[in-house]
């Protein structure tokens, strides 16, 4: 066990650099730059300006010019916002995490919880029921959702605000700011909610409809064990043992923040400073996000890996195998 995680983070060292010199090649062929949008800039000054950026050097002395300062902890400068790309991130990637990480546990549970229910009383009223919405939310997309959630609770009822992080001109804090900002924060979530509400029931309830009619539930059921041990115990356990490879997916998903529900909700998140900076340019925030993105990706799944190996013992034996090769 000790041996294959170990080889599996090794792995994650030419992984990342391989990441590291996609994303920097995808954004070196990119047209243009940060200073070619400015029409009142001469030729002469667009050439001092690349200059003194180093944006004129060859693509492969830039690409390890930018590893050698990601090593360092340099994450770039952002032209567009004036500072530190560690800074511009880390001020913007926490509010994308608030909103993400409420939705990740609403939806979740949500779905595991009507997941359950559908699979023991398949092809019920109830069951088919769920199966519409289910498709229903399936086929909305994100910013449709968001327009009627603002339309029905902000402007028709007025019990939520239209958008933003905090409420205009307030001056709210400790525990007022942080109920404001979670109570601008609630439509939004709700939005990332419905997006993944569909996918996640459908995966959890065909995994559990796979689950209950294995022979283990069977045994399990002939022995008289009670239909809540039988389902809570046995086959949810095993059924959910797939969801650990959606978690190490997840864990990006958390801090990239949804780019559309935050412009729809001003929501000022890295999803939303993400798609500015495509439009300015600003290919060092840009690559900072992206290379930021991927390491948690390449993490997640070595989280998953590891997770799946102490969750199924099945997976351990086999894979202690392999490394003991």
């Amino acid at each position: 066990m000790l041996r294959y995680t170990l080889q599996r983070f090794l792995l994650m060292i030419p992984t990342l650099l391989g990441t590291s010199i996609l994303v920097f090649a995808l954004f070196a062929l990119m047209p243009g730059d940060f200073f070619s949008g400015d029409t009142k800039l001469t030729q002469e000054r667009l050439d001092q300006l690349r200059e003194a950026y180093g944006l004129n050097k060859p693509v492969v002395e830039r690409y390890f010019t930018w590893l050698g300062q990601l090593l360092r902890g340099d994450w770039g400068f952002s032209m567009q916002y004036n500072l530190p790309v560690s800074t511009v991130i880390s001020n913007y990637i926490w509010n994308s995490f608030i909103v993400s990480f409420g939705a990740f546990i609403i939806a979740w549970a949500l779905a595991i919880a009507v997941s359950v229910y559908s699979s023991r009383h398949q092809y019920s009223f109830g069951d088919r029921a769920i199966t519409f919405v289910v498709f229903a939310l399936m086929s909305l997309p994100s910013f449709f959702v968001g327009l009627v959630l603002i339309k029905v609770f902000a402007l028709n009822l007025g019990v939520m605000p239209v958008g933003g992080l905090i409420t205009t001109g307030s001056n709210y804090t400790g525990a007022a700011y942080w109920f404001d900002v979670i109570h601008h924060a609630i439509l939004p979530m709700l939005v990332i909610v419905c997006v993944n509400f569909g996918p996640l029931t459908r995966y959890f309830r065909t995994s559990m409809l796979d689950t209950l009619g294995m022979d283990f539930i069977r045994t399990a059921r002939a022995k008289g064990l009670s239909e809540a041990s039988v389902v809570g115990k046995h086959a949810l356990r095993n059924a959910m043992l797939p969801a650990i490879t959606l978690l190490g997916f997840r864990l990006p998903a958390l801090f990239s923040g949804a780019i559309i529900t935050e412009q729809i909700f001003s929501w000022p998140g890295i999803g939303r400073i993400q798609f500015e900076s495509v439009t300015t340019r600003d290919y060092a925030l840009l690559m900072s996000i992206t290379m930021l993105l991927a390491c948690l990706t390449i993490v997640g799944n070595f989280i998953a890996d590891v997770l799946y190996t102490l969750a199924d013992p099945r997976v351990r034996i086999t894979r202690s195998k392999e490394a003991s090769r």
